[in-house]
């Protein structure tokens, strides 16, 4: 009984992750041709996109747990709630998350050996990232989420992980040069102003502002997402001797 309906809601299902992942897929290859010295092998690629998945449900823990302190020690009417729990909990579990299986997969690298190859690196996290948080949503609330989603917070992770990846890729660059102190400045930077950048995405939302007020942030911070890239792109070079 009702055997008739299988085709229709498979096939709907399978509408529904294809808007959920389109996006995310589309930005990826725009950062991959971006890259104009030296291309990722496929293999890295992949295993930054499965990272960015793991990393999902790594922050999904960190989040739960993190909030439930939050519930027993802060009053939820309180302004000091949306700030701890928005900037404090969410903000640092998933870009923490993010850059914790970022240096894991890439820091010893062979292949790390160009600064704009931080971008793309931290970008395709943050889009494994945002591709499984995607399909979780989209499948929860139907087609109507993922175009909203498409134009907002799928570009939002990956403006999170281009300033990660901007600072990450300097970071690399002292590494190599022998700058310990710098590489370690600029990775707690790569780290900080992501999840600042987050925070206050994430921040603007909760308070129920004028949709025209978070068009306007979201426009900038993709405006200044852009220029970034742009620019990391073309003062690419090489931060070690290229593989012959």
């Amino acid at each position: 009984m009702f055997y008739f309906l299988l085709p229709t809601l498979f096939s709907y299902n399978y509408v529904l992750v294809l808007a959920a992942v389109i996006p995310a897929v589309l930005l990826m290859i725009k950062t991959y041709r971006s890259d104009r010295l030296e291309k990722e092998s496929p293999a890295m690629l992949w295993r930054l996109i499965k990272a960015g998945i793991f990393s999902a449900l790594i922050a999904l823990v960190l989040e739960k747990v993190f909030s439930a302190l939050l519930d027993l020690t802060v009053a939820q009417d309180s302004p000091l709630y949306n700030v701890i729990l928005y900037f404090g909990i969410v903000a640092f579990s998933e870009e923490g998350a993010k850059y914790f299986l970022l240096k894991r997969k890439t820091w010893r690298s062979p292949e790390f050996n160009c600064q704009y190859d931080g971008v793309v690196y931290a970008v395709f996290v943050s889009l494994g990232f945002a591709l499984w948080e995607n399909i979780s949503y989209v499948m929860a609330y139907g087609l109507s989420t993922a175009l909203v989603r498409a134009l907002t917070a799928i570009p939002g992770h990956a403006s999170f992980g281009v300033f990660m990846g901007a600072f990450y890729g300097i970071a690399k660059k002292h590494d190599y040069r022998g700058n310990a102190g710098e590489a370690a400045a600029f990775r707690t930077l790569a780290l900080v102003l992501s999840a600042l950048l987050h925070g206050t995405y994430d921040y603007i939302i909760s308070m129920n502002v004028s949709t025209l007020f978070f068009i306007g942030f979201v426009a900038v911070m993709f405006l200044v997402t852009y220029l970034l890239v742009s620019k990391m792109a073309r003062e690419d070079q090489y931060i070690s001797t290229p593989t012959e």
